[in-house]
């Protein structure tokens, strides 16, 4: 029988539960009997990974398998949205929710060996503070710093989109105890610091193999030893090798782990982009599961035994329009045209599965601040011609660069070249030429499409913590060379929604914001998807989360 799919009950209701002070471990029941302890479970991911360094990514493949190595001073509990202690076991803010205080568990080290305290906590907030202008500030690199903090110590001259930083200072009055400041109030602090981008690093280990010594460029970033030989955390598992020819990473059981230790002896990832291809690889018992199984496999792989379970979908696909990489984008008439030329409905329909619905906004109704009444875009091919001819364009007239990502499925994004090909059909229909762009996912696509370089691409978001600011906030909290357009009115607005400490007034905000970016249109909504993970019989003790963070310590493989 299918497992039940998360409610969105259950989110919202995490949403409230996001206090200011932290709880503790539930207990973790003992490993079944059958189970083995030194088995080896491989899990087929749908690409390669980035970087063994989380501060460099962006991806969820990364963020999978950094998060096993390393580990955040808040998480969620496996399986919900609930933010529990990580390694701090209590937290909580002054009257200002400025200066958050962050009681440390004692007895943790690092992989490496190195005591973490309080130290090794404001090193590692003073290194992403600290990240020096170039490379290491581009929107793609230090990506989930930028979200929270908004700038750094010294910004890029060239990055005018960053501003003052909201991470003022981190003190360390004892080794178990740690003060971080703010400018002001945020909806994201601590909540996004679940990310495994927060993961705290052996500051021995950084400081040895040369951690922020990145070169190349954005669409091919050259990383030091530490993110590809070195990774030190305190996770349950620690790196054992990157096998890049045969795309695998291997993680074994770290035995002097501060909790309960893996019920795994190690773990291997491996890179298989082909959806059809993982799903043989489970079949015939190569690896133990997958996640994303095609919506269409789901019925077979349950057939044949397999443990399938459905989250519900925290995501958004969207198309992103880049103003200042095409002028034409600057007027809201032609912006408007794309958005009644796609048949978005038909779309979903035909790629998305069972549960899949049209986005009418840019987060999704799950969340407190969805509206209801925001401007609308129906398919209609005809208003999209009179808004082009409105804007100048006869047909034939009007020409676009529209990129999509090959080599990858994302959650959101289960078939990127049938959504692609469909969606240029629509547009063509509409007189709309269409200059087609495909490049790989990694590093290319991520890092041109961030950098400004298309008229229109494909990206989508699944959810960091449950709150419609990781959703609008992401993308419109400041001008971003994604987008190319400036927007004070949605800027300012949104940032006084983060800062607004009373959670009822915050989605009232939310809800006009939503409103406003419709209106405005800097890109179309497509469709929230829900999303799939599936597993070989065999294996259980592996929760489904919500936001795809599933851990896998807990894993247990029956003989």
């Amino acid at each position: 029988m299918r497992a039940t799919r998360f409610k969105a009950a259950v989110v919202i209701a995490a949403v409230s539960a996001l206090v200011l002070s932290g709880c503790a471990d539930s207990d973790r029941d003992e490993p079944d009997a059958g189970a083995n302890t030194d088995a080896t479970l491989i899990f087929g991911t749908e690409g390669e990974i980035t970087t063994l360094d989380p501060t460099w990514t962006s991806d969820s493949i990364s963020s999978r398998v950094n998060g096993q190595i390393y580990e955040t001073l808040v998480r969620l509990a496996p399986g919900t949205v609930d933010i529990v202690g990580g390694l701090a076991e209590t937290w909580e803010a002054d009257e200002t929710g400025t200066v958050w205080t962050f009681n440390l568990r004692d007895g943790v080290t690092f992989h490496d060996g190195a005591e973490f305290n309080s130290e090794a906590v404001c090193f590692n907030f003073e290194r992403w503070h600290n990240l020096p202008p170039g490379l290491a500030q581009s929107p793609d690199m230090s990506y989930y710093w930028q979200q929270l903090s908004g700038g750094f110590a010294e910004n890029s001259p060239d990055r005018t989109d960053l501003g003052d930083p909201l991470y003022v200072s981190c003190e360390s009055p004892d080794p178990l105890t740690t003060v971080i400041t703010l400018r002001e109030p945020s909806a994201k602090f601590p909540n996004l610091m679940v990310r495994q981008q927060f993961g705290i690093h052996s500051p021995d280990a950084l400081q040895q193999f040369d951690a922020d010594n990145i070169g190349g460029t954005p669409a091919a970033p050259e990383f030091p030893v530490y993110a590809d030989e070195h990774p030190t955390g305190t996770g349950p598992f620690m790196f054992e090798s990157w096998d890049r020819a045969n795309g695998e990473v291997t993680l074994v059981r770290h035995d002097n782990y501060w909790g309960e230790t893996a019920t795994i002896a190690r773990l291997i990832f491996r890179a298989i982009p082909d959806e059809n291809a993982r799903r043989q690889a489970l079949l015939s018992g190569e690896i133990h599961g997958y996640d994303q199984p095609n919506a269409a496999d789901w019925d077979t792989l349950e057939s044949n035994g397999m443990r399938l379970e459905i989250r519900d979908a925290m995501n958004l696909l969207y198309i992103a329009f880049t103003q200042d990489q095409n002028p034409a984008l600057e007027d809201i008439r032609v912006r408007q045209a794309i958005a009644y030329a796609l048949n978005r409905q038909a779309m979903v329909d035909a790629v998305m599965p069972d549960g899949a619905e049209v986005a009418s906004q840019f987060s999704p109704p799950l969340l407190p601040g969805w509206n209801p009444d925001v401007p609308a875009y129906e398919y209609d091919p005809d208003r999209a011609r009179d808004l082009l001819s409105q804007a100048g364009f006869e047909e034939g007239e009007f020409e676009i660069d529209f990129w999509w990502p090959t080599d990858v499925t994302r959650p959101y994004m289960p078939d990127p070249q049938s959504i692609f090909e469909l969606f240029r059909a629509d547009l063509e229909a509409a007189g709309i030429v269409v200059n087609a762009i495909s490049v790989p996912w990694t590093p290319e696509y991520l890092a041109e499409v961030q950098n400004g370089a298309a008229g229109a691409h494909f990206l989508g978001w699944t959810a960091d913590f449950p709150d419609t600011i990781n959703f609008l906030g992401t993308w419109f909290s400041r001008p971003l060379p994604q987008w190319g357009f400036d927007n004070q009115s949605i800027f300012d607005g949104l940032a006084e929604a983060d800062a607004e400490p009373d959670s009822e007034t915050r989605y009232a905000m939310y809800e006009e914001l939503n409103a406003e970016i419709m209106e405005y249109l800097p890109g179309v909504p497509i469709s929230h998807t829900p999303v799939a993970i599936v597993f070989a019989p065999n294996v259980t003790g592996v929760e489904a989360s919500p936001l795809l963070d599933e851990v896998f310590a807990t894993a247990q493989i029956s003989e």
